[in-house]
Protein backbone atom coordinates (compact mmCIF):
# COMPACT_ATOMS: atom_id res chain seq x y z
CA UNK A 1 0.00 0.00 0.00
CA UNK A 2 1.79 3.28 -1.07
CA UNK A 3 1.41 6.84 1.29
CA UNK A 4 -1.36 7.97 -0.40
CA UNK A 5 -4.25 5.06 0.07
CA UNK A 6 -2.19 4.46 3.51
CA UNK A 7 -3.09 8.24 4.78
CA UNK A 8 -6.57 8.34 3.24
CA UNK A 9 -7.19 4.68 5.04
CA UNK A 10 -5.89 6.10 8.17
CA UNK A 11 -7.76 9.22 8.05
CA UNK A 12 -11.20 7.48 7.66
CA UNK A 13 -10.63 4.98 10.29
CA UNK A 14 -9.81 8.00 12.45
CA UNK A 15 -13.32 9.24 11.53
CA UNK A 16 -15.10 6.35 12.94
CA UNK A 17 -13.32 6.05 16.12
CA UNK A 18 -13.70 10.43 16.64
CA UNK A 19 -17.15 9.65 15.71
CA UNK A 20 -17.45 6.70 18.79
CA UNK A 21 -15.83 8.72 21.20
CA UNK A 22 -18.04 11.42 20.69
CA UNK A 23 -21.30 9.47 20.35
CA UNK A 24 -19.98 7.44 23.95
CA UNK A 25 -19.38 10.45 25.69
CA UNK A 26 -22.92 11.70 24.69
CA UNK A 27 -24.57 8.55 25.75
CA UNK A 28 -22.71 9.11 29.04
CA UNK A 29 -23.58 12.42 29.65
CA UNK A 30 -27.24 11.52 28.90
CA UNK A 31 -27.17 8.84 31.80
CA UNK A 32 -26.61 11.37 33.99
CA UNK A 33 -23.10 9.98 34.38
CA UNK A 34 -20.41 12.06 36.12
CA UNK A 35 -18.08 12.41 33.58
CA UNK A 36 -13.77 13.35 34.73
CA UNK A 37 -12.59 16.43 32.83
CA UNK A 38 -10.38 14.46 31.02
CA UNK A 39 -12.97 12.39 29.11
CA UNK A 40 -13.96 15.32 27.09
CA UNK A 41 -10.44 15.73 25.59
CA UNK A 42 -10.26 12.57 24.26
CA UNK A 43 -12.12 13.41 21.17
CA UNK A 44 -9.15 15.99 20.29
CA UNK A 45 -6.67 13.46 19.46
CA UNK A 46 -8.10 12.28 16.71
CA UNK A 47 -9.25 14.96 15.49
CA UNK A 48 -5.80 16.43 15.17
CA UNK A 49 -4.72 13.70 12.84
CA UNK A 50 -7.90 13.97 11.01
CA UNK A 51 -6.77 17.45 10.53
CA UNK A 52 -3.50 16.73 9.61
CA UNK A 53 -4.36 13.79 7.16
CA UNK A 54 -7.49 15.81 5.92
CA UNK A 55 -5.22 18.75 5.03
CA UNK A 56 -2.85 16.76 3.17
CA UNK A 57 -5.66 15.10 0.91
CA UNK A 58 -7.18 18.60 0.10
CA UNK A 59 -3.64 19.94 -0.99
CA UNK A 60 -2.83 16.18 -2.60
CA UNK A 61 -4.57 17.07 -6.31
CA UNK A 62 -2.65 20.74 -5.90
CA UNK A 63 0.79 18.84 -5.37
CA UNK A 64 0.36 16.34 -8.18
CA UNK A 65 -0.91 18.41 -11.08
CA UNK A 66 1.74 18.58 -13.64
CA UNK A 67 3.56 21.93 -13.77
CA UNK A 68 3.20 23.71 -16.93
CA UNK A 69 0.59 22.33 -18.65
CA UNK A 70 -2.81 24.08 -18.25
CA UNK A 71 -6.11 22.07 -16.59
CA UNK A 72 -9.38 21.92 -18.79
Amino acid sequence: MNWKNWIRQAHRWLSIVFTFIVLAIFAAQGLGKELAEWVFFLPLFPLLFMLLTGLYLFALPYIQRPHGKPTR
